[in-house]
């Protein structure tokens, strides 16, 4: 009868036909990493879905949200293309990081070395693109105003397609921010915007072709309610209690605070893994410049990074899903 003994089986994780699913200890403990988090991602963007199914009927709509496209203006906007462009660069690193593994396999250094560089960059690009998106997100495009109950109301021309403020409104000379130079205005106050309630007001009664929409939808047209009958929304408009531009954890202009509370953590959760990726790509592309791995015969951390990688590639599929598109 044959036995096992300690020395037998001390370097069976190292190596041999026993290890699990074939998988190096480095490898599994990534698996394991990514299993978890993709554990809380689900979690995160199930509190998204729940959210979003309570309050369906005045959840903002996407493609009047992200319409904002680098060097490109029209009244219409762009909705959507910009977070395309931005899938598209993120998934396209995906592939010159697969391209990167195989070079390793082949023991190819200098195809390793640019594909690795290349995936970098497709890094930087989408973490910069994110960074753009959140800016115009949170300066915001039009302007609203938040009523006595928190819904926010929004202003259309007499198509019913929306306009900004100043399309309209005549800024208020008293209500301009100050600097550190010209001294404190005030600590606290309704806004520091240009414009007051009272002045959109005012603006709004002698303008008639401005309306006002609400963030209710229409659940036959699946487009926001909007009111042109200017004794109507006079109603609604006297219970203003501040202007709203752009978005923040508190408030924002195009509709329900929690999207824009879901949209700064989960996108922003999702960025910082992206830029995790980014750290741990530089530090396994020096050890690949230097000769690291081609001093052990194999190629393995870029594989593991690769792991990761593709991880954080795949959650954004399903960021983007259920932000952009559902």
């Amino acid at each position: 009868m044959s036995t096992t003994t300690a020395d037998q089986n001390t370097n069976i994780w190292e190596g041999g036909a026993t290890k699990p699913l074939g998988a190096s200890y480095g490898k599994m403990m990534m698996w394991f990493f990514i299993l978890s988090d993709a554990l809380t991602f689900a979690g995160f963007l199930a509190a998204y879905g729940f959210t979003r199914y309570k309050f369906i009927d005045i959840w903002p709509i996407a493609d009047e949200v992200f319409t904002h496209f680098p060097f490109l203006h029209s009244p219409e906007g762009f909705p959507m293309y910009y977070v395309a462009l931005m899938t598209f660069i993120l998934i396209f690193s995906s592939v010159t990081m697969v391209l990167a593994v195989d070079a390793g396999h082949q023991m190819k250094k200098n195809k390793v070395i640019l594909y690795m560089f290349l995936t970098i960059i497709g890094g930087f690009v989408f973490v910069g693109s994110q960074a753009w998106e959140w800016k115009n997100f949170i300066n915001g495009e039009f302007g609203a105003v938040q009523l006595q109950d928190g819904k926010i109301i929004q202003f259309v021309n007499k198509e019913g397609k929306q306009i900004a403020l100043e399309d309209f409104a005549t800024p208020d000379n008293a209500q301009i921010e100050h600097t550190r130079e010209n001294g404190l205005w005030f600590e606290k106050g309704e806004t520091t915007y240009a414009y007051t309630t009272t002045g959109i007001i005012e603006a709004f009664k002698h303008n008639p072709n401005v309306g006002i929409r609400l963030e209710k939808i229409n659940p036959e047209t699946k487009q926001k309610i909007v009111v042109l009958n200017k004794a109507e929304a006079l109603k609604l408009l006297e219970k203003s209690t501040r202007v709203v531009r752009g978005a923040n954890l508190e408030v924002n202009e195009y509709g329900s605070s929690q999207f824009a509370d879901f949209f700064f953590f989960i996108t922003g959760f999702h960025g910082f893994h992206v830029c995790s990726g980014i750290v741990l790509n530089i530090i396994i592309f020096i050890n690949v410049l230097l000769g690291t791995y081609e001093r052990r015969g194999h190629y393995e951390m870029v594989e593991k990074v690769g792991l990761y990688w593709h991880f954080v590639d795949l959650v954004w599929v399903f960021v983007f899903t259920f932000f952009y598109l559902v």
